[in-house]
């Protein structure tokens, strides 16, 4: 059971940031908003959609937690909270509410906009945002790290990590888990100076940087991923899954389709009257 003292810190945190390996070993990082059962363990979905970190944890069951930007959560400059994981995500697709209830309520009440997916008018082009892969993951190690205080970068902006005051780095410790840490990177011209103050391993990487207002709307992000040398990190490609919103109803949609094809598995019906029920 985790210390009650930290579970109403990260209970409180509208996200954090998750960590899942990709099959070349790089730490890929994305915003979640994860669900603190009693027990313990943390739950979140990812929809059939993107479905790149059940594919990841499938793979290799290690992940790491970081809950470290409390915009919405109403505490004042909270500790980080740094947590190393293992994770599973079974086969089974969900399609209704069930043992998530409480899940889906937590959702539905601290990102208002997601009730959009339920309208019927967009029902038949997004009916993949509520076929959910559900993982659950279990903590091992736990511990807290202060907070990173605001600093204003004074120089402008030549990408969009230099239009973000911090970063998350992911990168891996030396037995191989992910490892993240929030950082200050400084262009270099050639990439990015980071000075993590937990030790990470040369190797592949990544930065991600987002951000969310109080309702987890408005969001920023992207996800720059390549190498870590000593303290210098160095791109190798950017990954921004925000475009316009037809874009992203046709990629949910394409990877569905793909994804259930592969399985040999018909389309699955969408609980419709539950998750409006839920969501009021």
């Amino acid at each position: 059971m985790l210390d009650e003292d930290l579970a109403k810190v990260m209970t409180a945190y509208r996200t954090c940031e998750l960590a899942t390996l990709a099959k070349d070993g790089t730490p890929i990082t994305w915003p979640t908003s994860p669900w603190l059962r009693d027990d313990g363990k943390f739950v979140l979905t990812t929809s059939l959609g993107f479905p790149y970190k059940a594919y990841n944890i499938r793979r290799d069951s290690r992940v790491a937690m970081l809950f470290s930007d409390p915009t919405g959560s109403g505490l004042d400059a909270p500790e980080q909270i740094f947590v190393t994981a293992t994770a599973s995500c079974p086969e089974e697709i969900s399609t209704a509410p069930g043992d998530l209830a409480e899940y889906w309520s937590m959702l539905f009440e601290r990102q208002p906009s997601g009730r959009a997916h339920l309208s019927p008018l967009m029902r038949p082009l997004g009916d993949w945002y509520y076929m959910r892969l559900v993982i659950t993951i279990t903590p091992e190690t736990v511990t807290t790290r202060p907070p990173l205080v605001s600093r204003p970068r004074t120089e402008p902006a030549q990408s969009i990590v230099d239009s973000f005051e911090t970063a998350v780095l992911g990168g891996r410790t030396a037995t191989g888990e992910p490892v993240l840490v929030r950082v200050r990177p400084e262009p270099t011209g050639t990439g990015y100076r980071v000075t993590p103050d937990v030790p990470v391993e040369p190797g592949p990487a990544s930065l991600l940087v987002h951000s969310h207002d109080e309702l987890i709307d408005n969001l920023r992000l992207a996800l720059v991923r390549g190498r870590l040398t000593g303290d210098s990190f160095v791109p190798s490609r950017v990954v921004n899954p925000i475009g316009s919103n037809w874009a992203v109803l046709r990629q949910g949609r394409r990877n569905t389709r793909d994804y259930l094809r592969r399985r040999g598995l018909a389309r699955p019906k969408v609980d419709w009257a539950a998750f409006a029920a839920l969501a009021g």
